[in-house]
């Protein structure tokens, strides 16, 4: 009985770790956002250059998820933990003298390679220790905590930037000793994966789905690519938004504009806990296609509360479609198949991000910022009526 207490006790503190692992790791990608403003104005990086930084970001979470998205499932998941942690706190400190935008685009790109293997590695984690009841906690964990740790980090750093000392520094400093003491916790958390061969053929690209997994992707698809566009066109152009649309170069307004997107997205997630997945997703796009609406009718007014309360009930209409997609695709998945899956669900995710972005980045010099939104929003339109009008239930559901 001492045994099974204290196994039990290891699984919740390694689900706690994973956990809080998996919002700082993505608490450190929304971070330089705040600054992209004051980047722009001292160093003269371009509004281009910056959605170029911000599709370096996803293009490397990408990258990582296709290359080493199943790496865990051979090597463990505590050791692939440890590497994400080391590479995001790695980015932290090479952008603590970002002056152009090449070190801007490099440590974006390690905080990336960190995002994916926290993506799939550490997300498998979580649903691996997670407690067997709620069923639902695992996925939505997972579907949720990224969502709310770059608004956190977003604001954080917005805070920092505008009232705290060593503005352009100190955002770095604070995450990176935050990401060391998430990685002194998985230390104590129990190793969920027997250690097997086959790790370096694991790095060969492959998208594994299992067949039940495979019958709903459709729907899923549909919700990150309707959803994440827009994720791409506030992570770019956020703070260009504060700017020109609302008149303010506040770093915590910057902030606020890029993090009200996702604010909400756990709360989505957790509210929907009890519906099936098909529901959630149902629900979840009707709600974000609404509030999208009001997004781009509240830019094209210059009016920034409006703008924010719809972006608000937008990410809660995204966490709760998100949490469905990834809760349908992972129903009766095997413990060794969770991180194949959790890759691909995030891979499609950020190359929702990072194609639009980087189109969109290129395409400020001939279209204003309303206009950008229109053509992204218009994105999500097919997207939405695709799931309310097709969107089915998992095999187990």
């Amino acid at each position: 009985m001492f045994t099974t207490m204290h196994r039990a006790k290891h699984q919740r503190l390694g689900f706690l770790a994973a956990s809080l692992s998996l919002g700082t790791i993505f608490a450190v990608a929304g971070s330089p956002v705040a600054l992209y403003e004051t980047y722009r104005l001292e160093d003269g990086i371009t509004t281009g250059q910056l959605a170029v930084v911000a599709a370096t970001y996803f293009i490397a979470v990408a990258v990582a998820l296709l290359f080493f998205g199943r790496i865990s499932d051979y090597l463990g998941r505590k050791p692939v933990t440890f590497i994400a942690l080391t590479l995001a706190a790695a980015g932290c400190l090479l952008m603590l003298n970002v002056h152009s935008a090449a070190p801007l685009i490099a440590g974006r790109a390690l905080q990336g390679l960190g995002g994916g293997l926290a993506s799939s590695a550490v997300a498998a984690y979580i649903v691996d220790t997670a407690p067997s009841k709620p069923a639902w906690l695992g996925s939505t964990i997972t579907g949720t905590v990224p969502m709310f740790g770059l608004p956190i980090g977003a604001l954080l750093s917005g805070a920092l930037v505008e009232y705290g000392p060593a503005p352009r520094q100190l955002i770095y400093l604070v995450l990176a000793i935050l990401l060391t003491l998430c990685a002194s916790l998985i230390v104590f958390g129990p190793e969920t994966v027997k250690r097997t061969p086959g790790t370096f053929a694991s790095v060969r690209p492959k998208l594994s789905l299992p067949p039940e997994s495979r019958r709903v992707l459709p729907y899923a698809a549909a919700v990150i690519l309707g959803t994440w566009v827009m994720g791409a066109f506030y992570q770019s152009f956020g703070p260009a938004v504060a700017d020109v649309q609302f008149n303010t170069n506040n770093a915590l307004v910057a902030a606020a504009v890029f993090a009200s997107i996702m604010l909400l997205n756990p709360l989505g997630g957790l509210m929907t806990g009890r519906l099936s997945p098909a529901n959630k997703q149902r629900w979840g796009m009707a709600i974000f296609m609404l509030s999208i609406t009001g997004v781009i009718t509240s830019l094209a007014a210059n009016a920034a509360v409006p703008f924010l309360i719809s972006s608000l009930v937008a990410g809660a209409g995204w966490g709760a479609a998100f949490s469905g997609s990834v809760q349908s695709l992972l129903n009766n998945a095997q413990p060794q198949e969770r991180a194949g899956i959790l890759a691909t669900v995030y891979l499609i995710s950020y190359s929702s991000a990072a194609i639009p972005g980087l189109i969109a980045g290129a395409l400020t010099h001939v279209l204003t910022l309303l206009q950008i939104s229109l053509v992204m929003g218009a994105v999500t339109l097919p997207c939405s009526f695709y799931v309310l009008l097709r969107a089915k239930e998992s095999p187990s559901a």
